[in-house]
């Protein structure tokens, strides 16, 4: 069986939480209407279990199984 888990790459924008580190990802759309490029950010809290990541590192998410309600994402790089 294949390896299905989705991996994004992002930046941490806040390490406040134990464990537990926010990622935001930016992706380029296109309007459908005007014809231009939007930068959209979305932000996804991932389980950090080594506690070193500071604001600002460059880190690779993937999915996992619901850790708790909110954390569904782990950083494996």
């Amino acid at each position: 069986m294949e390896n299905t888990k989705k991996q994004m790459t992002g930046k941490v924008v806040s390490n406040k939480m134990q464990k537990t580190v926010v990622v935001a990802i930016s992706t380029y759309k296109k309007n459908p209407k005007y014809h231009k490029f939007q930068k959209t950010v979305h932000k996804f809290k991932a389980r950090d279990d080594s506690g070193l990541l500071q604001t600002g590192d460059v880190v690779t998410i993937e999915e996992t199984r619901p850790i708790s309600k909110g954390i569904h994402h782990m950083v494996i790089k």
